[in-house]
């Protein structure tokens, strides 16, 4: 089922606010990057909450519960000097829920082939990031495997399924490991020219495209 001209409406809405939270945070306009962070990503939630009831609807559940984490790790992320565990924490809880909604049917493991590279790649962006993690290496470690193993997983249904919302979950979740590698190696290993953009610019549309996979 396609979404609704509602739900497109919003998320062209969600992805403007993306836009203007990138260009604040680029020019250091404060005050309008704390109101269009997170309102982009609450008019995301607004989109998968518009979803009609997949079957199983379990499904919706659990990418709507990992839309409200984001959003709340969005807020801490905010304010990194402070609060950057806390936000680390709740995306964490964020790509756990997803792990669940993208996990695969009972009886059917996921294909290695297709897991196989996520584990590969997660392993080299830690051995890239942990010279420079010091007490952040255990936390750092666990969100690289759990966020590899979300966009593994996503890969594996697609591959499993078909189908266009499956292949939305899976450019999403995808794209969002862009997001957060770009993240991680600009905060921990060494500046990347144009991060705020790049990190910014594949995060909204990666949580529009797993809102829209409902």
């Amino acid at each position: 089922m396609s979404p609704s001209p509602a739900a497109l409406a919003l998320g062209a809405a969600a992805l403007v606010a993306g836009a203007l939270a990138a260009w604040s945070k680029i020019e250091g306009r404060r005050r309008a990057h704390l109101v269009t962070k997170p309102l982009a990503t609450a008019l995301i939630v607004a989109v998968a909450a518009l979803a009609p009831l997949p079957a199983p609807p379990v499904y919706k559940t659990l990418v709507l519960a990992g839309l409200g984490f984001s959003l709340l790790g969005d807020a801490a992320l905010m304010f990194p000097d402070r609060w950057f565990t806390a936000g680390l924490a709740a995306f964490l809880a964020a790509q756990c829920l997803y792990i669940l909604a993208f996990r695969p049917r009972p009886g059917q493991p996921p294909s290695a082939m297709a897991f196989l590279p996520f584990v590969l790649y997660g392993l080299l962006m830690f051995f890239l990031l942990a010279p420079h993690l010091g007490p952040m290496k255990f936390p750092v470690f666990v969100y690289i495997a759990a966020i590899t193993a979300m966009a593994g997983l996503a890969a594996a249904r697609y591959i499993d399924r078909g189908g266009t919302k499956p292949l939305l979950a899976f450019a999403g979740a995808a794209l969002f490991l862009v997001s957060d590698s770009v993240l991680a190696y600009d905060r921990f290993a060494r500046k990347v020219p144009g991060a705020r953009v790049i990190v910014l610019g594949t995060y909204f549309p990666a949580q529009l495209l797993i809102a829209l996979s409902v």
